[in-house]
């Protein structure tokens, strides 16, 4: 039995997390004190209102005489049929476009598929982790949310909200911890039976007003022209994050983002320009 001259006493308390230890001969042991901050939640996004009769918003751009802002985006596409072809070594991902956006300090939102998020998870969650970036929903598989839309296979009314869930809880699994509550649909297509049926997510819809034209474009110097001939204050750019649809993508941005900045536009994301539109368009 140890004598109660020699017991070691140790108090812990929580909060402060002060560990202090005595000896019997009076001697005195450091102290560790170790803070315990908690980090206020993050905000909100931005988002609109519901339209008329409660159905989705669907934002296009943002004001145009808030200054000179423009958003670049970019689609993460991929199907669930596409599985097989990126086994064989087709890349639907574009690791050297987002190097570039890093390099050149572009803040950029990125609307990823829930398929693309289940191939590609590690690119994914460094996405959603990178303060320079913002993760979107694309719908799981890339179907279309309308009855024809350039030929893309549709998803039925019924399924619709869950097809988004899907997608958001694909986002989640590949390690993004706070994808947007933004939308785009497929193909960019849509019909009040779609925002109806989406009514209840609590998502803005977010089209754009620049088409840029990387999808299978072998030119990039033309669609170069196509994005900086049609940009206005307030922009939204619709590029592709996929090297195998979208080649040249990589070398539009490293030319448009310096001439952009050089015209005094400023780079931002998505989620900004909807905070900008408040009562404004």
């Amino acid at each position: 039995m140890i004598p109660p001259a020699r017991r070691i006493t140790a108090v812990c308390v929580l909060g402060a997390a002060l560990a202090a230890c005595g000896s019997a001969d009076g001697a005195r042991h450091d102290r560790t004190e170790a803070t315990v901050s908690i980090s206020p939640p993050a905000p909100r996004p931005p988002v609109l209102a519901p339209g008329p009769g409660g159905l989705t918003p669907v934002f296009e751009h943002g004001p145009r005489t808030l200054g000179r802002t423009v958003a670049l985006t970019f689609d993460a596409d991929m199907t669930t049929a596409e599985g097989p072809r990126a086994a064989a070594g087709e890349h639907f991902d574009n690791p050297d476009l987002i190097g570039t956006l890093r390099a050149l300090k572009v803040p950029a939102t990125v609307f990823m598929t829930g398929r693309w998020a289940d191939e590609y998870p590690t690119e994914a969650r460094s996405l959603g982790h990178d303060p320079q970036f913002e993760v979107a929903n694309h719908s799981y598989g890339h179907n279309a949310f309308t009855d024809d839309c350039d030929g893309l296979p549709s998803v039925p009314a019924a399924e619709m909200r869950s097809d988004v869930a899907r997608a958001y809880a694909s986002l989640r699994k590949a390690g993004v911890p706070r994808p947007m509550p933004y939308f785009r649909f497929p193909g960019g297509c849509y019909d009040r039976q779609a925002l109806r049926a989406l009514n209840e997510v609590g998502v803005t819809a977010v089209q754009w007003d620049v088409v840029s034209g990387d999808t299978s474009a072998k030119d990039a110097d033309a669609v170069t022209r196509q994005v900086l001939d049609e940009v206005q204050p307030g922009s939204v750019v619709v590029m592709h994050c996929v090297l195998s649809t979208a080649p040249t993508t990589t070398q539009v941005v490293r030319t448009v983002v310096p001439e952009l900045r050089r015209r005094g536009y400023r780079l931002v994301k998505v989620s900004e320009l909807i905070g900008q539109s408040n009562g404004h368009r």
